[in-house]
């Protein structure tokens, strides 16, 4: 009651001054105007405090505030693990192809090789993975089969001279012998014992070769002199034969004279042995490129089959299955020569047409390349 005494005050005083002697109760216009003053200024009194008041209270936008933060935080807790949720399901759902697979490839083993992976429904990104571990489990597969050749082949190779020991030493041991039958039976095991010592020391050469033993080079002026040398050693058969050899062409190369001696002796061991009498051996040397000096035997003669030629290197292997000339040959003699050119980075071939049968290597001559820059 007080304020509101003084506003009336502050606000009729200047109006009573202004009106002097003139003022009187009966002038309506001046009292309707002077309340409506009063009711401003009781107005404003009384509200303005409360409405800056109101602007000036963060309280409520605080709370808002908070609100908001909550909301945010519960909004991104709720996102980030539905994204986690979703994101398992779709990488589980997307790896379920791959679990297939593992699936498959756990079923494989070393006595089921012939099991392949099923592509089928699987997607495209994974089909030539699919394709390539196939074409890996063929390799595996041909390579195992391989293996058990070759074990039943070393088995049948030792065999035969293993048991021919064994009957001449059961045979002389039966009764007393003379020194000259003893002698005689002795000399009988000395060749089966030379065989086999043949077969071991090239099964252990192949073993070396296989894993990775590189040739001894040494620059060789002239390739067409050593095969000259290889066939004057092996003349003598050849005239039993009744073959004739020649060498044609030459060149330098920087290789191992002695593997590439025993690859020739090979070859030439084979010509003879598959040769028509009275025909001709010819070894033929030329340069192929800087890099490549290919050597390699001609015999007239049967032609090879076609399904045989591919597998002539491998060990043991013989085309012909009645093994007609199993006493001198063992079946490592191209494998060793497939070696001696993988030794020196070539590699061996065997072509067979029109009754002439082309067996040789290739090797790789670094030193070639070398001198003719």
């Amino acid at each position: 009651m007080k304020r509101l005494s003084v506003l009336f005050a502050l606000i009729a005083s200047p109006a009573l001054a202004a009106s002097g002697p003139f003022f009187s109760l009966r002038n309506t216009d001046f009292i309707v105007l002077l309340a409506f003053l009063v009711f401003i200024g009781v107005l404003v009194y009384y509200r303005v405090p409360q409405i800056v008041g109101g602007l000036l209270d963060k309280r409520a936008d605080e709370a808002l505030l908070a609100r908001l933060a909550w909301t945010l935080a519960l909004a991104a807790l709720t996102g980030a693990l539905a994204a986690t949720v979703g994101g398992f399901m779709l990488v589980r759902l997307g790896l379920a192809p791959l679990h297939k697979l593992v699936e498959q490839t756990r079923r494989v083993t070393a006595t089921d090789l012939e099991r392949r992976l099923d592509g089928a429904g699987q997607a495209d990104e994974l089909q030539p993975l699919i394709g390539q571990f196939n074409a890996l489990l063929d390799r595996l597969g041909a390579a195992y089969k391989q293996m058990e050749a070759f074990n039943a082949d070393v088995a049948h190779e030792l065999n035969t001279p293993l048991a021919t020991l064994i009957s001449s030493c059961e045979l002389a041991l039966r009764k007393p012998r003379s020194n000259e039958e003893l002698c005689e039976a002795m000399g009988s095991n000395l060749e089966d014992l030379h065989r086999l010592a043949s077969i071991v020391g090239d099964m252990l050469f192949l073993s070396n070769a296989d894993r990775g033993v590189p040739a001894r080079r040494a620059w060789a002026p002239s390739l067409g002199a050593l095969a000259v040398e290889v066939l004057e050693f092996h003349e003598a058969a050849l005239l039993d034969a009744g073959l004739k050899a020649v060498v044609l062409g030459d060149a330098a190369a920087e290789v191992d004279s002695r593997l590439l001696r025993r690859a020739l002796s090979n070859l030439l061991g084979n010509a003879t042995r598959y040769a028509s009498p009275g025909s001709a051996v010819l070894v033929r040397i030329e340069r192929q490129s800087a890099r490549e000096v290919s050597i390699a035997v001609h015999n007239a003669g049967a032609a090879i089959e076609a399904e045989h030629l591919p597998k002539l290197f491998d060990r043991f292997y013989r085309a012909d299955p009645s093994r007609t000339h199993a006493d001198r040959n063992h079946g490592l003699g191209l494998a060793i020569v497939a070696a001696i050119a993988r030794m020196h980075g070539g590699h061996a071939f065997a072509e067979s047409a029109d009754g002439v049968t082309r067996v040789g290597l290739v090797l790789l001559d670094n030193e070639g390349t070398a001198r003719s820059s």
